[in-house]
């Protein structure tokens, strides 16, 4: 493959992230008082009013050609997708393709309802262009989820919204670790028919004990009951499963990782999470630095990309980057590193719309280079 980071961003990229940036997120950053997560709810419910033949002009900015890619067996628009956390109950589900996106990640839910952690539990670090948050799984539960996609007549395979559909699952606070495993079956079983993957979130730092999930033992029999449920639901084309890896884990432990889950069937990793460490905070935003929760945004993006470059160097299976993406030049990178696709979070609250133009511009480009 050809390296791509080094591609510049088009002037009309250009043009817009500098035009979000300076008319745009000042106005959003001062919705709800500034509270974070006011600003986050009004944005996803804004997303969900926006008319059809609105989102199909978007689109046409933010997806100026068609570049899809088969990964995992799942045919995708194309590479860059919403990570999950911006829609944890799939509310705002037909609009992001009209952002340009060929995948979304809806979730992470649980099989009930729970409200997540006290408030407040989003902290923005502008200097940093970085955020920190202690959700804890705040949503309205699989079965509120499903109904929706049911609603809009969403289907595996069928791309119904315009955009493949994926689902981060979780376990619910109050479920023992030893039983965390019902969980996750609980809701890949009503996902079922819907869901395109279903993402096993076990590296979220923000619920209790969940990272231990990780523990080579643990995972290998949580993949393999979800793995086998899947085939058992569908023995010809059972729900692709991947498995969502945390940025902290070390060499020896991702090395472990890839060893438990490689022979289990599972479809792909995705990398990473947020994380626990602050390195690479701002001056400015170090007394935000003890707010408990996972980091987010630039401070991440060497720290993901070396865990992306250390699982492509263990395993065949597809990665989807995330984790940092803040600039097209940090997707390139994380695709020269071994990711199939890429997902965005913060660099999306950051950069705007226009980021995801210039991600897919840039794969459109790779893709005639190669």
């Amino acid at each position: 493959m050809t390296p791509v980071h080094g591609r510049g961003p088009d002037l009309i990229t250009r043009g817009g992230t500098a035009g979000y940036q300076e008319l745009i997120r000042p106005v959003l950053f001062r919705v709800g008082g500034g509270d974070p997560e006011v600003a986050h709810e009004r944005m996803i419910r804004l997303l969900a009013r926006t008319p059809a033949p609105l989102t199909r002009t978007l689109r046409g900015y933010t997806a100026p050609a068609p570049h899809p890619v088969t990964v995992a067996g799942i045919r995708f628009p194309n590479r860059v997708g919403i990570a999950a956390g911006l829609d944890k109950d799939g509310i705002a589900a037909p609009a992001w393709a009209g952002l340009g996106v060929g995948h979304v990640e809806l979730g992470t839910v649980t099989p009930r309802p729970q409200p997540g952690n006290d408030k407040p539990r989003l902290f923005r670090l502008p200097a940093s262009a970085a955020i920190i948050n202690r959700m804890g799984f705040n949503n309205d539960g699989v079965e509120a989820m499903s109904r929706r996609l049911e609603e809009w007549g969403v289907r595996r395979g069928r791309l119904t919204l315009g955009t493949v559909v994926g689902v981060s699952i979780g376990k619910n606070r109050t479920t023992p670790l030893d039983r965390a495993g019902e969980d996750y079956l609980a809701c890949l079983r009503r996902l079922h028919g819907l869901a395109d993957y279903v993402a096993i979130n076990v590296s979220s730092p923000n619920t209790p004990g969940l990272r231990t999930l990780q523990d080579a033992d643990t995972l290998r029999g949580l993949t393999a009951d979800l793995v086998g449920e899947a085939r058992t639901l569908n023995p010809t084309d059972p729900t692709p499963v991947f498995v969502k890896v945390a940025p902290d884990l070390g060499p020896d432990a991702l090395e472990d990782l890839v060893g438990a889950v490689q022979d289990t069937g599972v479809s792909g990793l995705i990398a990473t999470n947020t994380t626990l460490a602050r390195d690479g905070l701002d001056q400015v935003d170090l007394a935000r630095a003890g707010e408990v929760g996972g980091l987010s945004g630039a401070p991440l993006t060497a720290r993901a990309l070396r865990v992306v470059g250390r699982l492509a160097s263990l395993t065949d299976l597809p990665i989807i980057g995330v984790g940092g993406i803040m600039t097209p030049a940090d997707a390139g990178a994380m695709f020269d590193a071994g990711a199939s696709l890429v997902q965005v979070y913060t660099g999306f609250i950051y950069a705007g719309p226009a980021l995801i133009r210039g991600i897919n511009r840039l794969a459109l480009h790779d893709e005639e280079d190669r």
